[in-house]
């Protein structure tokens, strides 16, 4: 992987990156009429998410041995027991909330409202990290951001659009996101990025399932061809991303690669307006999602100090 220690591949791979994960949104809606999950079939969607970050998170395991050697270490009980809560946040409570809540709202307003975690880790490491307080630009780039998130739920005509049900457990999905990712943080600070990543992702994917499958009905999942191959490819797309996003953090400083996580957003608007039935951009998803692409990359920019006279 040193291929990834330039600035140019660094680039290149953190936009694949962004491109993968933008295009879940489209991805699962499609997966839902394809396996026929009805929208108020709440185990079969924790089946179907289970499925995937189970063996998303196994991918994860099997991508550190050669990825992630950086670190290795034997974890204690109490590792574990930081594992289990973080996959019962970060995947089980989160994507019960989002996997639930996309069946209730578009795919491009989704991939809009998620984009608020960004702006929200901002905000919690004010009050919890000591030297990562608000500046002008951080503020004002969660300024455009919230301003953004707050501008998708709106038609033409400006007119509120907002179920509870799709948008609101969207927004709680969010908030669970940007919890997750402060602990998540503090977990990598001592541990390799890889393991939190793939157990987190494991053990959140099994609880999924195993609060799933007493409720899931006959039929009530359809395994076609079509909805496994998008099955597959939603595993991939996260252990892929995941990997690759952890391996850039390793070569780069975090803010020289996240800036490019506005292509999230960009993703899944047009890949869900362009996949998806029935989604059409209008003027007020331009722009939000204009904001919120702009919202990130100004809190991720980094001046460039002049050179001090007499030094080159």
């Amino acid at each position: 992987m040193e291929i990834l220690r330039g600035k140019v591949a660094a680039a290149v791979t953190a936009i694949i990156c962004s491109i993968l994960w933008g295009s879940a949104f489209p991805v699962l809606k499609i997966g839902y009429e394809e396996m026929a999950i009805a929208s108020d079939d709440i185990s079969a969607k924790l089946v179907f998410a289970g499925l995937r970050f189970l063996g998303a998170g196994l991918m994860v395991l099997l991508l550190s041995i050669p990825f992630g050697r950086k670190e290795r270490q034997k974890f204690t009980a109490g590792d574990y027991l930081h594992f289990i809560a973080l996959g019962t946040m970060q995947t089980f409570l989160l994507y019960f909330f989002f996997y639930n809540g996309l069946s209730y709202t578009t795919g491009m307003k989704s991939s809009i409202i998620m984009a608020g975690e960004n702006f929200l880790v901002i905000l919690l490491a004010h009050y919890i990290y000591h030297n990562d307080r608000l500046s002008w630009r951080k503020t004002l780039g969660m300024l455009l951001g919230f301003l953004g998130v707050f501008l998708a739920n709106f038609n033409e005509g400006f007119t509120l659009s907002f179920v509870f049900k799709g948008d609101g457990f969207m927004l709680i999905a969010t908030s669970i996101g940007a919890i997750g990712t402060i602990y998540a943080k503090w977990l990598s600070a001592s541990r390799s990025p890889f393991l939190v990543s793939g157990w987190q992702l494991s053990i959140g994917g099994l609880m999924l399932l195993l609060f799933g499958l007493p409720g899931l009905k006959a039929g009530a999942l359809v395994f076609t061809p079509k909805g496994v191959s998008l099955l597959i490819y939603s595993m991939l797309l996260s252990a892929i991303a995941f990997s690759l996003w952890y391996a850039l953090l390793s070569y780069h400083k975090a803010g020289e690669i996240t800036m490019f996580r506005f292509v999230i957003p960009v993703a899944g608007v047009f890949l869900s307006a362009a996949f998806i039935p029935g989604e059409a951009i209008n003027s007020y998803t331009l722009l939000s999602l204009l904001l919120v692409a702009l919202g990130i990359i100004v809190v991720n920019w980094r001046f460039s100090k002049a050179p001090a006279a007499g030094k080159h």
